[in-house]
């Protein structure tokens, strides 16, 4: 019962027609806030297609959203365009490792894919 009253939307991101959104990973704590990285589906043309972005939420409430709707990732590589189902890009774990984001994610049913980044390009991206 605790949990039911205690809760509260987040996000909802601002990207064309959103079907459906998702937490991709646990939060990451940065100086600068709690890196959030999600995935939503948008309909193009009547199909279905994943991306994954990033929000900020403050460090020390982090119910407060400091910044959203930075697009990460998208499909763009042909095992992630084409497989069981195809645009898809579901992230499910990010590790940081020194100075890196490794986001793992499932590639249109089929495969599992690893993308790096440096934290700080994306946290630049917020300013």
């Amino acid at each position: 019962d605790r949990w039911l009253l205690n809760r509260l939307e987040l996000i909802e991101p601002r990207f064309g027609k959103v079907l459906k959104v998702g937490i991709s990973a646990p939060p990451i704590e940065t100086p600068f806030g709690w890196l959030l990285l999600y995935h939503w589906v948008v309909d193009i043309k009547g199909a279905a297609h994943y991306k994954m972005g990033a929000a900020l939420l403050e460090l020390e409430n982090p119910t407060l959203v400091l910044h959203k709707d930075l697009l990460l990732l998208e499909p763009e590589m042909d095992y992630e365009k084409i497989g069981l189902i195809p645009n898809v890009i579901f992230p499910c774990g990010a590790v940081l490792l020194k100075d890196e984001i490794f986001l793992y994610y499932g590639a249109a049913d089929k495969v599992i894919g690893v993308a790096k980044m440096k934290l700080q390009f994306i946290l630049d991206k917020f300013k």
